[in-house]
């Protein structure tokens, strides 16, 4: 807290001691937008066996041929024409989103979409789950081909 007599001792600044602030707060300011720019040619340099790695997991990637993605069940059932039934209504209603089934012995399953991330998933799920009840995302290995097609 200030005295009174510390608070007496401030004295206001002339026209040429605000001329020689601004200045030097000009000058602070451009140090140190010079020293963020300077920050921008930092140069990264990986060992060989990090390029080695890196390479070995692409080519790996590329062999597999799919991604994990997510899709959204619709309906698992022992019925076979409940099965497509079901994927004709949802073609008819849904012409824009692919789906498809799985037979998982005893069970058929009728899974649509194929999404990368969950949270474009779930943003269908809500879609869907005006018509449907008891939808839940699953994941699943997707092509990279049927994730092309936005929805």
């Amino acid at each position: 807290m200030l005295s009174f007599q510390a608070f007496s001792k401030i004295k206001i600044m002339t026209g040429s001691q605000k001329m020689f602030a601004v200045i030097i707060c000009c000058l602070v300011l451009c140090g140190g937008a010079s020293s963020a720019m300077a920050q921008e040619n930092t140069t990264i340099v990986e060992g060989p066996k990090i390029a080695e790695l890196m390479n070995r997991f692409t080519e790996l990637n590329k062999a597999k041929g799919a991604i994990s993605g997510w899709r959204i069940q619709i309906m698992a059932t022992t019925d076979f024409q409940k099965l497509e039934s079901s994927r004709a209504t949802f073609r008819y209603r849904y012409p824009n989103i692919p789906v498809d089934w799985q037979d998982s012995k005893p069970f058929y399953q009728l899974r649509a979409g194929a999404f990368a991330t969950k949270l474009e998933a779930l943003r269908i799920k809500h879609i869907l789950s005006q018509d449907y009840a008891g939808l839940y995302l699953v994941r699943d290995d997707i092509r990279p081909s049927e994730l092309v097609n936005a929805y």
